[in-house]
């Protein structure tokens, strides 16, 4: 595969949601969900970051290259803020969602994966819009 900063924002936006599929994949084959809660806290970490890592996918081609340094999340915050305050708030929730409960927590609630996913979905489908409209 081409490099990330090589692929057009088409081809990262179809990347995003391949992560974002991969993520799903993992809880569903893998954290085995009973009564609403998954029960192995090592693959809802590993779907949540996946699934932040997607968002990040697309934003940052997106986005565009920082000025100095590497990105950060008041970067995206920043950006966000500037472009459209619904995907910003979009981005918050999945950035507490799946990056922080669930990434690094292991928060086992699929109600609670879903809400990540939903917004996921949301900022994905916003740059997709966005670069359409371009």
């Amino acid at each position: 595969m081409a490099k990330k900063e090589e692929l057009s924002i088409e081809e990262s936006v179809r990347e995003a949601k391949r992560y974002l599929d991969n993520a799903k994949e993992i809880l569903r084959e893998k954290a085995r969900k009973e009564d609403g809660y998954y029960q192995d806290a090592r693959y809802v970490k590993m779907a949540g970051h996946t699934a932040y890592t997607g968002i990040l996918f697309a934003l940052d081609r997106y986005l565009g290259k920082k000025a100095k340094g590497r990105r950060d999340v008041d970067w995206y915050k920043q950006n966000l803020s500037e472009q459209d305050k619904k995907v910003l708030n979009s981005f918050l929730t999945a950035y507490q969602v799946l990056h922080l409960d669930m990434a690094y927590d292991g928060a086992q609630s699929a109600d609670l994966a879903k809400l990540g996913f939903r917004e996921a979905e949301r900022i994905i489908d916003w740059v997709e819009t966005r670069t359409a409209a371009a």
